[in-house]
Parts: structure tokens; C-alpha cells; sequence
């Protein structure tokens, strides 16, 4: 039975960063904490992709995206739920 490491944001960032500091090769690296060049570079593509957003105005809005996630979970349900009622000619 295979179990995946669940990694934490730090350690990922604190991965990526090692591997930007460019003093090992990201193979190496990758190795040394058992993941894939592809997880590492995904990861730092979204540290990339996404540090950004630590710089604009107001930093990350976490609850803002929370709220969000929230809103289209609850559209989808009220979706599904009226498409159900419609099938039963409510």
C-alpha cells in the first residue's frame, strides 16, 4: 500500500527556494526529499505564478477566496438540486 507525503505549503516553498538558490542540481534535490523534477517545477511555477499576489495592494485575500470557493460550491449544489426537483416535476 503506497502512502503519499502530504507536504505542507513551508515545506514546499522552503524546497523550491533551495532549488532557486541554484547550489545543488533540482535532480539532486528532487531526490533528496522523494519527489519528481515534474512535482518541483510545478511547484515552483505556481511560487512563481502566484508570489505576485504577496505584492499587490492587500496581499493574499484568503478569506475573500475562501468566500469564493464557498459561492460556486453553492451554485453547483442549487444547480444539481433543481435539476433533481425538475426530473420529479416539482
Amino acid at each position: 500500500m503506497s502512502t503519499k507525503k502530504q507536504w505542507t505549503g513551508r515545506e514546499k516553498l522552503a524546497i523550491v527556494l533551495e532549488g532557486l538558490k541554484g547550489e545543488c542540481r533540482i535532480s539532486e534535490l528532487c531526490n533528496e526529499h522523494g519527489i519528481s523534477q515534474g512535482m518541483y517545477y510545478k511547484w515552483r511555477d505556481q511560487l512563481l505564478t502566484d508570489g505576485a499576489k504577496l505584492f499587490e495592494r492587500g496581499g493574499v485575500d484568503h478569506a475573500r477566496e475562501r468566500l469564493e470557493r464557498e459561492n460556486r460550491k453553492l451554485k453547483e449544489t442549487i444547480g444539481e438540486l433543481t435539476i433533481e426537483l425538475k426530473k420529479n416535476d416539482w
